[in-house]
């Protein structure tokens, strides 16, 4: 073997022998600490008025610490009020119907259909007398010929009211028909609909604060017009926190759903706060331009958040953070969703 061979092959094994032992002494022990680096972020939403009305106040100022369901900004009802009283009208009136025909007809109606039908009975008998009557005179020529026609027709008469006079006393008895109490029925759940609906726009009428949070912008003032694609506010949770952190690829094997870890920022980097890896991206992605690693080479990295446990509320919204993944300690119990991958 001539000697340029022999020097590329020495070459090359000491090459793999330094690149071996680069990378035995730059990887993480099974017992030591992990670090990371990343920014704290947190859940975030924007609220808006479901309804298109003049904003009649703003209850909160930017900054202000505030509870779930506190009323946040009202809007002007003056014209939603009226409206609610008279649905309401309109439903009480529609309900009386609804009872009205449920209920039938009154003994006392009844009982004056009955009546009427007997003094009708009665004005036909003595129409059909007073027609028998003038018949018989007939014959001796003592009555006319249209005497005796009025008085058939008046009988006639007598008789279609006491056909009238029978149908409203069977009408009375029978009550109304299915079909109306059907249609009865009907109006009234729409318009109980219709009250709900306006009833509903005066709740909404109130902003209310959906969870515990800090409100970071005021985006809307008095006398503006809402709408439901004009945000009013922008709340931050107080709540769940985590870090936004990138491991690279060498040291993902290191890292595992439920890894107790200790989070410091560069504000109190001796009070440093217990935290938790809840999610752990599958995907991996070039390192972004706001990431801070160790070395700042483009590479593969993945995703990891650090949930935080933050109850002194010491931790901003995109403030650097430093975190320590504790891999000889037992992991965490991971929450409820925890391990899901948030959009803030």
């Amino acid at each position: 073997m001539n000697k340029p061979l022999r020097t590329v092959i020495l070459l090359l094994v000491l090459a793999a022998i330094g690149g071996g032992t680069w990378w035995y002494l730059r990887r993480p022990a099974a017992n030591d600490a992990l670090t990371l680096y990343g920014n704290v972020d947190l859940r975030q939403a924007t609220l808006a008025f479901n309804g298109s009305e003049r904003i009649a106040g703003i209850l909160v100022e930017e900054g202000d610490i505030v509870k779930k369901g506190q009323v946040l900004a009202r809007l002007d009802t003056s014209r939603l009020s009226p409206q609610v009283r008279e649905a309401d009208a309109t439903v009480a009136a529609q309900r009386a119907m609804v009872m009205k025909l449920r209920n039938g007809s009154r003994p006392e109606e009844i009982a004056q259909a009955r009546a009427n039908l007997a003094s009708a009975k009665a004005d036909a008998a003595n129409a059909n007398i007073q027609y028998e009557r003038r018949a018989a005179l007939t014959a001796t020529a003592t009555i006319s010929k249209q005497d005796l026609d009025t008085a058939k027709a008046a009988a006639g008469v007598a008789d279609a009211k006491v056909e009238v006079a029978q149908s409203a006393l069977d009408l009375a008895i029978a009550g109304p028909r299915a079909e109306e109490l059907l249609q009865a029925e009907a109006q009234l759940r729409a318009s109980e609909a219709q009250l709900a609906l306006i009833r509903q726009e005066l709740d909404d009428a109130e902003l209310v604060a959906p969870f515990d949070a800090v409100v970071r912008s005021r985006l809307m003032e008095p006398g503006e017009m809402a709408a439901p694609t004009k945000p009013v506010f922008s709340l931050a949770t107080i709540g769940t926190k985590w870090v936004r952190a990138y491991v690279s690829e060498v040291n993902l094997g290191h890292v595992r759903s439920g890894m107790r870890a200790k989070v410091t920022s560069d504000s109190f980097p001796d009070r440093p706060l217990d935290g938790w890896v809840g999610f752990i991206s599958p995907v991996a992605e070039f390192t972004p331009k706001t990431v801070e690693t160790e070395d700042l080479r483009s590479s593969l990295v993945y995703e990891v958040r650090v949930f935080v446990e933050d109850k002194d509320d010491m931790l901003r919204l995109g403030m650097p953070a430093t975190v320590k993944l504790l891999a000889s300690e037992a992991p965490k119990p991971l929450p409820q969703n925890a391990d899901r991958k948030a959009t803030p």
